[in-house]
């Protein structure tokens, strides 16, 4: 449970955007119950590894489309050993007022399991309907090699930061994975059916062309906002980001109807050859997010290991300035181990910066020393197996 101790540190004032003010939860990864109140705007949860800190940003992970910052089937989330499902609910405060927002797993009457959300108890149709009371943005361990690592890792990576901001984009991309399947099995096939394949070809357009259009808008205007508001003497050097694909550049001179029609083009033209890969070879699936370290114009994946963890922490609070002004909802940030390789003076310019963002912060670091810089209005958790308790207020 989330007992709370005292300290002499007054509680900071309330937030003006939406905060987690209490967090419950049910049979969810190392958790058989927690229920815990907070009043923080950076929250830092230190605890030996394993003890279950990242179960609990998962756990927030879940109030937007998707499986959540691990990327995990809702089946693995449920406790070992747990009868049935499992359930998150968040108290939220904010400019709107107060709600309750609440998601798991639940068993039907067949014995099947299914998601359920809910907002102030009434079902929601998905976790979509959570966009209109609260927005996401997360930075885990698994991001480190981003700069370096597949082309498809930044594409997923994009794909979460156009969800910030579109909570539809999700849904077009899956959309997108089914129809080009469907054209991958339709080429598999002894014998071309070209009029079915005229039919699905027009389903991959259109929806690949929404997919790209989206993702493309969204590098456009982070890209807009880091220029307007980059700051050489930074610790976090900004980004220079971009999109790359044939797509997207015929995005950039041509209407998107017209683009529909090109992309259309080259699916017929390329059957062929898309039949002997086994795959789709061209469309957004080849696209990639092109990023450099600004200040020194060097291509990311050239920095060193340092300045690529900095360059990456500077373009996920970029984001999360862009998902305020896009949206009007200040984002709930969640930072995984965020402090973990950073030097006391990059760590201390942190959390200024951080609470700079009016944003309720998650943090979590096997370190408690290295949350010892946390500014007035942070509240600090000690996490252990299936237990949180708060430490109070610092600093």
């Amino acid at each position: 449970m989330g007992d709370a101790v005292t300290s002499g540190t007054t509680p900071p004032e309330p937030l003006a955007g939406p905060h987690v003010t209490r967090l419950v939860l049910s049979d969810f990864r190392s958790y058989p119950a927690l229920d815990l109140p907070v009043r923080g705007q950076l929250v830092a949860l230190t605890g030996e590894n394993g003890a279950g800190k990242t179960n609990v940003l998962e756990a927030l992970s879940l109030f937007t489309p998707g499986r959540g910052l691990r990327r995990a089937d809702l089946g693995e989330m449920v406790r070992a050993g747990a009868p049935g499902g499992f359930a998150v609910s968040i108290h939220l405060e904010g400019p709107g007022g107060s709600s309750q927002l609440g998601t798991g797993l639940e068993r039907a009457d067949d014995g099947s399991f299914a998601r359920r959300c809910r907002i102030d108890r009434a079902p929601a149709s998905s976790p979509a309907a959570f966009a209109d009371h609260l927005r996401l943005v997360w930075l885990t361990p698994a991001f480190d090699g981003l700069f370096s690592g597949a082309a498809g890792d930044r594409r997923r990576f994009l794909d979460r930061l156009v969800l910030a901001v579109d909570s539809e984009h999700g849904s077009r991309v899956n959309a997108l994975e089914r129809a080009t399947r469907s054209r991958n099995r339709l080429l598999a096939e002894e014998r071309l059916d070209h009029a079915w394949l005229d039919a699905v070809e027009r389903e991959v357009a259109e929806t690949a062309v929404a997919v790209s259009a989206a993702r493309r808008e969204t590098v456009e205007r982070l890209a807009a906002l880091i220029a307007a508001t980059r700051d050489e003497a930074s610790p976090f050097p900004w980004a220079d980001v971009a999109l790359e694909g044939p797509i997207e550049v015929e995005l950039g001179r041509l209407p998107a109807l017209d683009v529909e029609d090109l992309y259309r083009e080259w699916l017929r033209q390329g059957r062929m050859r898309d039949r002997a890969a086994g795959r789709t070879l061209v469309g957004p699936q080849a696209a990639d997010l092109v990023v450099r370290h600004g200040p020194k114009d060097v291509a990311a994946a050239s920095a060193s290991t340092g300045e690529q963890k900095a360059l990456l922490i500077g373009l996920v609070i970029a984001h999360a300035r862009l998902v305020s002004a896009m949206t009007g909802i200040t984002p709930l940030v969640l930072l995984d181990e965020i402090a973990a390789h950073l030097d006391p003076r990059r760590r201390v310019a942190l959390y200024e910066t951080l609470a700079g963002l009016g944003a309720q912060v998650w943090m979590t670091g096997a370190d408690a020393a290295a949350f010892s810089g946390l500014p007035p209005g942070s509240e600090t958790f000690e996490v252990t197996p299936g237990m949180v308790r708060s430490l109070g207020y610092g600093p």
